[in-house]
């Protein structure tokens, strides 16, 4: 299953590294400039134009599921390559960019986990422990 997904992710992460190095180029950087952010949006945006032209399987959208989560990790470690002490010798503006972004997700997630109320899910039985009934009607 997990398989399936690897072509899409492939051409991905290909667009990726060309538009980063591209916006490199444009911006004056030796560097690649966001292109496994810009690859994780193509597979984000890919998956779901696949999925409403009724394309995608099962087996290839876990598959996609799958690369997608692998994400994280490639991105904290293609950042743990960075220089990050030329980074801080660079001014304030870079420790400044940190802290807020942190400080943003963060807020973000608190104000997601708040107001997304999803349906409880039911409680399981447990073998030997009998089902009480509660005032809800569980």
């Amino acid at each position: 299953m997990i398989i399936y997904g690897v072509a899409l992710l492939a051409i991905c992460t290909l667009a990726g590294v060309i538009v980063g190095d591209m916006l490199g180029v444009l911006l004056g950087v030796k560097s690649n400039v966001g292109g496994v952010g810009i690859a994780m949006i193509l597979l984000i945006c890919a998956r779901l134009w696949m999925q409403k032209k009724g394309g995608l399987s099962k087996d290839c959208e876990m598959g996609v599921g799958f690369w997608g989560a692998m994400y994280i990790p490639v991105v904290v470690a293609m950042a743990a390559q960075q220089n990050v002490v030329t980074a801080l010798h660079g001014g304030p503006v870079a420790v400044l960019a940190a802290i807020a972004s942190v400080v943003i997700c963060g807020c973000t997630i608190a104000l997601i986990s708040r107001t997304h109320k999803g349906e409880p899910l039911p409680a399981e039985p447990i073998a030997g422990v009998p089902v009480v009934a509660t005032a809800g009607g569980r």
